[in-house]
């Protein structure tokens, strides 16, 4: 039996789904869950092959809740999306449902999905989707992270300054520093660039935090941000963070 999570907000989204599926005798619902938190809980404890994913979902969105999860499983998006923010799957020619769909078109979806249900491409274009075609317009104003169990949202106007680590990105707070796995450029991509710059390969910095640029030596500068964290300042990022500062 193929194990199978229904992650929706819309209790009638989550009935439809169960009725389309019970008609396909290989599959088998482990749980249903009606928020991001309950489906990384849930993916965590059953290890399911395959999730229906709702992308607008309160607390945090599908995209949001995917990046939590190491090894994260087949997934078909369901969505309310418009034709312009779906084109996004189209181009990377991932399934989705558009709500409302029929039962043919979820049995399409459904048997596409067996159909490359092993396909390391598709896992990858999953991972494309989610990092750089589809942002939610929350996701410039907070990061979702996870820590052991809990899940934490942390505003962007709580964060000091982003640090390259590895293939990991470490967020300083005022509480604390928290992991996530994406890259530099993502981060530099999403946020708003008068309230973060990146000023050096490693680092980008919140510019409210900023006290003073200094000198080091002739050529060498660093700036001094409101915790005294002194952060090395790039050749290139310099005279961004210059011409930010009004400098």
């Amino acid at each position: 039996m193929i194990k199978t999570i229904i992650i929706d907000d819309e209790p009638l989204a989550r009935t439809i789904i169960k009725d389309y599926l019970s008609k396909h005798e290989d599959f088998t619902i482990v749980q249903e869950c009606n928020d991001g938190f309950e489906g990384v809980k849930a993916i965590q404890q059953h290890q399911p092959e395959l999730i229906f994913l709702d992308i607008q979902m309160p607390k945090i969105n599908g995209f949001e809740m995917l990046e939590l999860i190491e090894q994260p499983p087949g997934v078909i998006f369901t969505t309310a999306f418009d034709e312009y923010a779906i084109k996004a799957f189209d181009t990377l020619a991932i399934d989705y449902l558009l709500k409302p769909f029929s039962k043919d078109r979820f049995d399409k979806a459904l048997q596409k999905w067996k159909d490359q249900r092993h396909s390391i491409e598709q896992i990858s274009k999953t991972e494309s989707l989610i990092d750089s075609n589809s942002k939610q317009p929350e996701e410039n104003l907070r990061v979702v992270v996870k820590t052991g169990t809990k899940i934490r949202i942390i505003p962007v106007n709580d964060i000091i300054y982003f640090e390259a680590d590895d293939d990991y990105v470490k967020i300083h707070t005022p509480e604390g520093s928290y992991l996530k796995k994406k890259t530099m450029q993502h981060f530099e991509n999403v946020l708003h660039p008068s309230q973060f710059v990146r000023v050096h390969r490693s680092y980008i910095v919140s510019v409210p935090q900023i006290t003073k640029i200094e000198s080091n030596d002739k050529e060498n500068h660093v700036v001094v941000l409101k915790n005294n964290t002194r952060i090395p300042l790039s050749k290139t990022g310099y005279p961004k963070l210059k011409s930010i500062l009004g400098l």
